[in-house]
């Protein structure tokens, strides 16, 4: 039996997600809808803190969530993933009546950390922020912000004001003077999650807007957003091959040779290719539940996990997706199949900061006792 907020999310997965999918995927569009049914049902208000008015669940929980989304419909998945990351920021640093709009599902939040300038490396910014009275200005070329536009608020990265180190992070309304965008998003997958490169141009904030101190940004981004940001792009993968699989396997059953009256299904190759699918799919998933239990108990190797987890995952749906294309041969092509969607989809993991070569770097100089920055 489903706890209830599975069984919620389900309903809703059911209902309207696997509809609007493919429209979302065909038209670029943000998935709007099932965002409004989501925060309707409380789940936007997931991880917030009960004493605000939300579950008060955690990233075991997110996980579960984003990896249901992704069987379906990974754009959607994602934009919950990064409303997660910042509302996880938000939960301790953020100003009290956000924290509400967030539980109540009112408010919709995203990361606003990749910049053309530094590229992958996120956590060294290279926009400003200057103050002027009680205000800070913000200037910024922001590469790729999901949700631009379409959220509430960003979660945003600059240099610091005053103080030493590599970063301040601010809450920024999404709407504030000054933000544009360079150009809608219109790319190979992921395209409904709004993922724009955006501009700031002496943007205004209240300076009471600073989440945390001056300069310690940083450790935010390693000790918050980065074990959220690896685990929930994780699921996303694990999600992605779970519905990739599914519907290659519903395939590969259900197409038959009328001449000899089997199915594809009948074929050692294709049980074969699917099995060593599953095998890798399996593996994924279970990193990412030793990496949520590694987070939950503080154990020794949590960080080794967090960077592992995220390049594992993105790694193994690349092989996953195409795998699920292979087998389902000419009709993968087709829309209606669903397969090669997540195939295109599963293709952004492991491009998103921090990339998969920037993560093996660091699990190499983690494992050989080197520091990581």
């Amino acid at each position: 039996m489903l706890v209830p907020y599975l069984e919620t999310l389900s309903h809703i997965i059911a209902t309207q997600l696997e509809a609007l999918a493919p429209e979302t995927d065909r038209d670029g569009c943000f998935p709007r809808p099932v965002i409004d049914a989501l925060a309707k049902a409380g789940l936007l208000g997931l991880i917030s803190s009960k004493d605000v008015g939300g579950m008060g669940l955690g990233l075991a929980e997110a996980s579960k969530v984003v990896a249901a989304l992704a069987q379906h419909c990974p754009s959607t998945a994602m934009i919950v993933c990064m409303h997660y990351c910042a509302t996880a920021v938000l939960e301790q640093l953020g100003p009290l009546n956000v924290r509400r709009e967030i539980a109540a599902g009112r408010h919709l939040s995203t990361l606003a950390f990749s910049e053309a300038e530094s590229r992958s490396h996120f956590w060294a910014p290279a926009s400003t922020a200057t103050r002027t009275g009680d205000s800070i200005l913000l200037n910024a070329r922001k590469s790729w912000i999901t949700s631009a536009f379409e959220a509430d608020s960003y979660v945003w990265s600059s240099k610091p004001l005053e103080a030493g180190g590599a970063s301040s992070l601010w809450l920024v309304d999404a709407k504030a003077a000054g933000l544009t965008l360079a150009a809608p998003f219109n790319g190979l997958g992921m395209r409904g999650n709004a993922s724009s490169p955006v501009t700031a141009t002496d943007v205004s904030i209240p300076a009471a807007h600073l989440l945390g101190e001056d300069g310690k940004g940083f450790d935010l981004m390693m000790g918050v957003v980065l074990p959220w940001f690896c685990s929930l792009n994780a699921s996303c993968s694990v999600g992605t091959m779970e519905g990739s699989l599914s519907r290659a396997i519903a395939h590969v059953s259900n197409t038959r040779h009328q001449h000899l009256d089997t199915s594809l299904a009948d074929l050692p190759t294709i049980r074969a290719y699917l099995a060593k699918a599953r095998i890798k799919a399996d593996m994924a998933n279970a990193l990412l539940q030793d990496t949520l239990a590694a987070i939950a108990t503080g154990r020794a190797d949590t960080m080794l996990r967090v960077l592992e987890v995220k390049p594992a995952a993105a790694e193994a749906a690349l092989e996953v997706t195409d795998t699920a294309m292979r087998v389902c041969g000419g009709a993968a092509f087709r829309k209606e199949v669903g397969v090669e969607r997540l195939f295109r989809d599963a293709r952004a993991a492991h491009v998103m900061a921090p990339t998969s070569d920037v993560l093996y770097d660091f699990i190499g100089k983690a494992i050989t006792g080197l520091p990581l920055f």
